[in-house]
């Protein structure tokens, strides 16, 4: 299983995503892809993300059965902590 969630990004990576996956939520596509379809996907947002950020979570064999990424401008990032992957939280922009 392959699960993508996108927040601001571009009407064009969207519409791209809507053609390989199904779009079940506002932002949110799923799908039941290869490895290589995956890199594929991920390369494309990466290329295309903008301003926006995006997860991209799928199915794995470890021990919790999950794997995620993040791309783009975002708070929370993935840290491994003793061969698990957690979210960390950077710290807020303070405005001036």
């Amino acid at each position: 299983m392959l699960v993508i969630v996108t927040e601001a990004i571009p009407d064009r990576l969207r519409g791209y995503l809507s053609r390989w996956l199904l779009e079940v939520r506002a932002g949110v596509f799923l799908g039941q892809y290869s490895v290589r379809v995956r890199d594929m996907l991920v390369k494309t947002i990466t290329e295309n993300v903008e301003e926006g950020n995006v997860v991209v979570a799928w199915s794995t064999n470890n021990e919790s059965g999950f794997d995620f990424e993040t791309i783009g401008k975002n708070r929370r990032i993935p840290v491994s902590f003793e061969g698990m992957k957690l979210v960390s939280f950077l710290p807020e922009e303070v405005k001036s």
